[in-house]
C-alpha cells in the first residue's frame, strides 16, 4: 500500500495547549492530515490555523468525538482508501501509525485498534484502566469482538467501509459501537501493539466524563444488546 491512500484525521475539541505537537509529529507520516475541530471554545482554532499543510473542517458547535469522525471520514473518503485516527491529548505517539498500517493483512480491509502499552502504569489515570476493562467486557457481550483495548483513539478504518455501518453514536461511544457494528458486518477488527503516553505532574486534557459517559456507555450497549437478542431470535424464527 502506497501513502496516498491513507490521510490522518485529528479531531480535536479545547485542546490548545497540546494538538499543536500532535499535528507537527503527525505532518512527519507526510500524509494528508484533517484536524476537524469540533465546536472548541478555547484558543484550538487559533492554534490549528496558524499552521501550514493541513486542511481544518470545523463544527460550529460540540457534536461529540464520534461526529467529529464521521465529519473526518467523509472528506477523507474523497481522497483516500484508509482514514488514521489520532486523539488531539498527546497521548499517542503519531509515528505508531505505520505499525497500523503493518498490521493489515494481505489483500484484507479490517479496522485496526491500536493496543496501547503500559495501560497498567500508576500514572495511567484510573478512570482510563477502568474504562477499558468495562467496554472491552461489554464490547463483547453486544456481540463485538473480544479486543483488549476497545477504547483506544489510535486507529485505522477503512473507507468507505466505516461510513456504512450504521453507527447511531455520536460521542466518544461511537469508538466502541462502530467495532460492534464491524463484526456484524464480517468487517474484521484486529489489534496491534502501540505506545502510550501519560507523563506524571503534565496536564492530560481529557473531556470524558465518567459519570456521564458511563451512562451513555451503558445506553449505548443496552441498544447493541437488545439488538443482537432480537436479531438472534429472527434467525432462529426463520
Amino acid at each position: 500500500m502506497s501513502h496516498s491512500d491513507f490521510v490522518v484525521i485529528i479531531p480535536v475539541y479545547n485542546h490548545e495547549q497540546r494538538v499543536a505537537e500532535v499535528i507537527r509529529q503527525a505532518l512527519e507520516l507526510e500524509m494528508p492530515l484533517f484536524v476537524i475541530d469540533d465546536g472548541s471554545t478555547d484558543r484550538t482554532a487559533e492554534v490549528v490555523d496558524s499552521i501550514n499543510g493541513i486542511t481544518v473542517l470545523r463544527h460550529e458547535t460540540n457534536q461529540g468525538k464520534g461526529a467529529a469522525l464521521l465529519t473526518g471520514f467523509i472528506a477523507a473518503g474523497q481522497r483516500a482508501k484508509w482514514a488514521i485516527t489520532i486523539d488531539a491529548d498527546g497521548q499517542h505517539k503519531p509515528a505508531d501509525a505505520l505499525n497500523l498500517i503493518r498490521a493489515v493483512p494481505p489483500g484484507q480491509r479490517p479496522i485496526i485498534v491500536g493496543r496501547r502499552q503500559g495501560m497498567t502504569q500508576e500514572n495511567v489515570p484510573w478512570t482510563s484502566r477502568f474504562g477499558r476493562k468495562f467496554s472491552n467486557f461489554w464490547v463483547w457481550i453486544s456481540g463485538g469482538p473480544y479486543l483488549h483495548d476497545s477504547q483506544s483513539g489510535l486507529r485505522l478504518y477503512p473507507l468507505p467501509e466505516s461510513l456504512n455501518l450504521g453507527t447511531r453514536a455520536r460521542r466518544f461511544q461511537f469508538e466502541v459501537e462502530i467495532i460492534v457494528k464491524a463484526r456484524q458486518h464480517n468487517l474484521p477488527v484486529l489489534e496491534t501493539p502501540v505506545q502510550v503516553v501519560y507523563q506524571q505532574g503534565v496536564e492530560r486534557v481529557s473531556h470524558f466524563h465518567p459519570f456521564k459517559d458511563f451512562w451513555r456507555n451503558s445506553a449505548t450497549f443496552s441498544r447493541l444488546i437488545t439488538s443482537r437478542i432480537f436479531k438472534g431470535l429472527f434467525r432462529r424464527r426463520k
